[in-house]
């Protein structure tokens, strides 16, 4: 996969933050986007840049199934960055399940890449956050944990993307990748979805497990090494 390949992007939480950055940012450099949103909110935005708008729940499957074979046989790749909880008190949080039900969804279709945007404190990154942020977020980044683990274990090719706190800031052009999982600092959420758009079209980011932070903002007890995409 490379920049100069044309992509279809099937973009999952696309209503706001990292995602709906990633799929404005996809459209505007001449991606085909479909773009999987829970409300309306965004919808007129998204469409006004030529995005494909599927409205409905990524906890329910039968809906995922059919909203990811929007591409028929063409080749594609996902970049989900659901999160939080479900419409009820009683839903799982789609962390886990809606980003399952996309896993499943893709396993029989030409998927190029299957790109997940978690957090810094998941798994083995938890040395980098201190114990009361973790327990603050505890349920969040075990439903993250589970939904890395199942698309690694799932044989797709991936790319997880771990971003440190988000900022709602303009983009400083500094955001850097490092595979480091001591790693942690903070990164704007424009920052954050151009590192993931250029991690969909590196062959190097294939397979790989990243956190991504401000290059000026970042923080570590080891030296530093980015990883070069």
């Amino acid at each position: 996969m490379t920049a100069t390949t044309p992509l279809n992007v099937f973009v999952a939480g696309a209503s706001r933050g990292v995602g709906f950055e990633v799929a404005k940012g996809l459209a505007q450099k001449g991606y085909q986007v479909v773009a999987l949103l829970r409300t309306f909110d965004a919808r007129s935005q998204l469409e006004s840049l030529g995005i494909s708008v599927q409205i409905g729940d990524a906890l329910d499957d039968d809906f995922v199934n059919k909203a990811m074979q929007r591409f028929g046989s063409e080749p594609f790749a996902v970049v989900t960055t659901l999160g939080g909880k479900g419409f009820t008190r009683d839903q799982p949080r789609a962390d886990y399940l809606g980003n399952r039900h996309l896993v499943d969804a893709v396993k029989s279709q030409p998927c190029q890449r299957f790109l997940l945007v978690s957090s810094i404190g998941v798994r083995e990154s938890a040395v980098a956050l201190p114990k009361q942020v973790l327990e603050t977020l505890r349920l969040a980044l075990l439903a993250k944990a589970k939904a890395e683990e199942h698309l690694i274990a799932s044989g797709l090719p991936f790319t997880i993307v771990r971003p440190g706190g988000l900022l709602s800031e303009p983009a400083t052009g500094t955001g850097v990748l490092v595979a480091d999982e001591s790693v942690t600092g903070s990164i704007t959420r424009s920052d954050a979805a151009d590192l993931v758009i250029q991690c969909l079209t590196s062959a190097k980011a294939e397979n790989q497990v990243l956190a991504a932070v401000d290059g000026y903002r970042i923080r570590s007890e080891r030296p530093i090494i980015t990883f070069a995409l």
